[in-house]
């Protein structure tokens, strides 16, 4: 390829090649070759012609090495039980891959909030049949979620977190260690369809608030009017019942200030869970699933007892095997639901992760009512069927096709929060 300028009175004469650019100057007449000056260059077809690199060459070439990946890799962490993994990830956003990542996600936190459901009710089973104190099953749960540490183990990291957000990562374990200690602490003072509902509205109505005050992350119009009916259902919920809400009848202290404890109880737990969820949120990237779990199994082996002492709630061991089976199931029911709603922080704003797990309730209350059959009064049965439309609504709007033509055909919160350039 030639090129002729003029630059005043002279001429340029330029030859380009993928490799070399030559340029010779001449004040009257054009450039002309001139013997032992190399002039020829390999055209499409000849011999020792190469291709100039293209730009995936080129970016598979910026991160083979780039000093991020080096340095990331001279971090990684030297002991491993089955050997390092060097894994190669695809950072490329197809849209298949992102509706079909996205519809895991919500499944996966369906998943988390019925196990939520189901881990209520056992552990209302496991406290009225086996008499297993609340903070005690969360105790041996911890225990035995220690064995999460084989995953951070398996893939070569630090089960401690990385280096320089380890402080963060413990913050975060503590948080939802204590909510969970205050919010099983609070059963021993309210029942626990109250504890739990309270503990649930807590959480998201606070998530959302946090994750606006610390991260800036906005909820949508539509998503902070579905949140707020979802709220207001629990709310519903929360309504005592008519025996319940007698003002002739005298109330004894004892019992008003056991129960304003237990509230109380189950806000702070609210507030901490809030504070975890929204730290994990800005830890996503650089600490796994599986470290999480494990922080949160360690902190938890250290405040449960802690927890015990102070409320000074005895010790009783299952004696029966149906008894370790509902242990079991507890544990398997706590792994799953944790798994659901920590992977969806990596993708979902905190309040839309705790809005779901609102599901919860009405979940618990059909199964409660399997077992025990009580009927429910009409405000916790108009409460509980506006979480259920709340969080179906929400799903729907973020798996759905819209049919706006202009706007895209899948309305995703989590492009914009985890684009590179944010």
């Amino acid at each position: 390829m030639e090129s002729t300028h003029l630059l005043s009175s002279s001429k340029k004469r330029v030859k380009i090649h993928p490799h070399t650019v030559t340029a010779k100057y001449a004040t009257h007449t054009p450039y002309s070759p001139q013997p032992g000056v190399h002039t020829h260059f390999p055209q499409p077809g000849d011999e020792g012609y190469d291709d100039a690199p293209s730009f995936e060459d080129f970016g598979s070439f910026l991160e083979e090495t780039s000093d991020k990946k080096q340095l990331t890799e001279s971090k990684r962490w030297p002991l491993t039980l089955f050997g390092s993994k060097d894994k190669d990830k695809d950072t490329t956003n197809k849209p298949q891959a992102s509706v079909s990542a996205s519809r895991l996600t919500w499944v996966g936190l369906v998943g988390a909030a019925l196990a939520h459901g189901c881990l209520i009710v056992l552990t209302c089973l496991a406290s009225e049949r086996f008499s297993l104190g609340p903070l005690f099953l969360l105790l041996v749960r911890s225990i035995v979620q220690l064995l999460s540490v084989a995953v951070p183990l398996h893939r070569g990291e630090n089960p401690f977190g990385p280096e320089g957000y380890r402080l963060r990562l413990l913050c975060y374990g503590i948080a939802y260690s204590l909510s969970l200690c205050c919010a099983y602490s609070s059963l021993t003072f309210v029942s626990p369809g109250n504890g739990t509902t309270t503990w649930r509205l807590a959480t998201t109505a606070l998530s959302a608030t946090l994750a606006f005050l610390l991260l800036e992350e906005r909820l949508g119009l539509a998503d902070g009017i579905t949140i707020a009916a979802g709220l207001c259902g629990l709310g519903l919920v929360l309504l005592p019942a008519a025996d319940e809400s007698n003002i002739d009848s005298p109330t004894d202290p004892v019992v008003f200030w056991r129960g304003a404890f237990g509230w109380s109880l189950s806000a702070l737990a609210g507030l901490w869970m809030a504070l975890a969820l929204v730290g994990y949120r800005s830890l996503k990237e650089r600490v796994g699933v599986g470290t999480a779990l494990f922080t949160v199994s360690w902190t938890g082996c250290l405040l449960t007892p802690a927890s015990l002492a102070l409320l000074q709630e005895g010790w009783s061991w299952p004696m029966s095997a149906p008894a370790w089976g509902l242990v079991l199931g507890l544990v398997a029911c706590s792994v799953a639901a944790f798994l659901g709603m920590t992977h969806a922080l990596t993708r979902l704003h905190p309040a839309l992760v705790s809005a779901s797990q609102s599901l919860e309730v009405p979940v618990a209350m059909l199964l409660h009512l399997a077992v025990l059959p009580l009927a429910p009064t009409a405000a916790e049965v108009v409460g509980n069927v506006m979480v259920i439309l709340s969080v179906g609504w929400l799903v729907a709007m973020k798996l759905l096709p819209s049919r706006g033509g202009g706007r895209r055909q899948r309305e995703e919160y989590e492009e914009i929060l985890d684009s590179p350039i944010k």
